[in-house]
């Protein structure tokens, strides 16, 4: 009769082991639907996902586009964003934010007001290139970030170029910003630190060969990594910059080591990218988890002209 017993009671042990394990960290993410995969909802998902931590994501807007380019996009309403994110928030606790691209102004003040219900935990706030929106639309929507966003966030992530023209728009020295000024700036609305990407950095000959990620804050710059410059461009890199440093914030990493490690995993993702369309090349989140077999089978199916030879490692 023991012997008969034991399987049930190493099953019954394996279960409660699994039970004593604790759930991964949920980081609630608001974004834009991207139908691509390579940003938006979709991007943050699949990033958080790959660091270990559990998704939330509450959509905001849905976005019309291809890998080349965004040709339109339309806003929630600002009280269907807000139910998605309180009716998931009475639920389960978070250990971050993650905020993206809101949809409108009046999505900004939504949102801003779901945030300032919950004051200890951090918000990693990306700030994208709003170009494609229309002029009216996109300053409204920027001031309203300043003001309802900013003085939340713990760490604003974008671009060098976006972040000079979003916090310092009358900048007209012929040097650039350097992270340091940026984070003055965001300082000025309550950011405590800004992670600038694409800084360039002139090699000798004047050639850019190198950029730099600079996490900075108004004393100076704290920590950063220089990556060798692609040749290629990309879609969805700062999505998964943000998203992978709010789950590593989330999961309990210290500023410093999370970002880092973000930075090692977008360079990875960004190395091994793929180009699914006509357009521009993905970050592959997953790139850890192809094995090289994988990697050299990918393009060898026989009697498939159209199969692309090597989809990882684009550039």
């Amino acid at each position: 009769m023991p012997a008969a017993q034991s399987p049930a009671t190493d099953a019954d042990a394996d279960a409660e082991a699994l039970q004593e394990q604790p759930p991964p960290a949920c980081v609630m993410t608001f974004n834009a639907s991207d139908p691509t995969g390579a940003g938006g909802i979709a991007g943050d998902v699949a990033t958080i996902a790959a660091m270990g931590a559990h998704a939330l994501p509450v959509v905001t807007a849905v976005v019309l586009r291809d890998t080349a380019e965004i040709f339109e996009h339309s806003a929630l309403d600002a009280d269907v964003v807000v139910e998605q994110a309180r009716s998931v928030l009475e639920d389960v606790t978070i250990a971050a934010w993650k905020v993206g691209f809101l949809g409108s102004a009046e999505g900004v003040s939504a949102v801003a007001e779901v945030l300032s219900d919950y004051p200890d935990v951090p918000l990693v706030a990306y700030m994208a290139n709003l170009s494609w929106v229309e002029e009216d639309e996109q300053q409204a929507y920027l001031d309203a970030y300043r003001e309802l966003v900013l003085p939340q966030t713990e760490v604003l992530v974008g671009n060098h170029q976006t972040l000079t023209d979003f916090l310092l728009p009358d900048w007209s020295a012929e040097r650039p910003a350097s992270p340091r000024e940026l984070a003055v700036a965001a300082s000025q609305h309550g950011t405590r630190f800004v992670l600038v990407t694409s800084v360039l950095v002139a090699s000798t000959g004047g050639v850019d060969q190198y950029i730099d990620n600079v996490l900075a804050s108004p004393q100076g710059a704290i920590t950063g990594e220089k990556f060798e410059r692609f040749d290629v461009a990309f879609v969805g890199a700062g999505d998964t910059l943000s998203a992978a440093l709010a789950a590593l914030l989330a999961s309990g990493a210290d500023l410093h080591a999370a970002v880092g490690e973000s930075l090692a995993f977008l360079d990875q993702a960004l190395d091994a990218g793929f180009r699914p369309g006509m357009g521009n090349v993905i970050p592959d989140r997953f790139f850890w988890a192809l094995s090289p077999d994988g990697e050299d089978d990918a393009g060898d199916e026989a009697g498939s002209e159209t199969a692309p030879k090597d989809p990882r490692h684009v550039h």
